[in-house]
């Protein structure tokens, strides 16, 4: 059995923001997909302004969503590293069985 006794925030940062950006850019392709067809539907019924609201917010969300779950996820990830670290000094760290 291997204790892990330590986290870097660092690092943990580093793999929150890569892990919950790429989680941004699915759920941003999906909002984009929803929105245009959204947007095709208002323009079906003739209503120009939210189908045009609708496409920019569409295009926006694969820009936005990515970077604000990427920093985000990335603070997360520290914070729970260093809390980890914290409770690690105290009871020991995780057992972990690597064979």
């Amino acid at each position: 059995m291997a204790v892990v006794k330590r986290i870097g925030p660092g690092s943990a940062f580093k793999v929150g923001l890569v892990l919950y950006g790429l989680l941004g850019l699915i759920l941003g392709a999906c909002i984009t997909l929803f929105s245009l067809v959204g947007a095709g539907f208002m323009r079906s019924q003739n209503a120009p302004a939210p189908a045009i609201a609708g496409m920019i917010f569409g295009t926006m969300a694969v820009v936005i969503f990515p970077i604000f779950y990427g920093v985000f996820g990335g603070v997360m990830a520290a914070l729970s590293a260093l809390l980890y670290n914290f409770a690690a000094r105290l009871i020991g760290g995780l057992e972990v069985d690597l064979g």
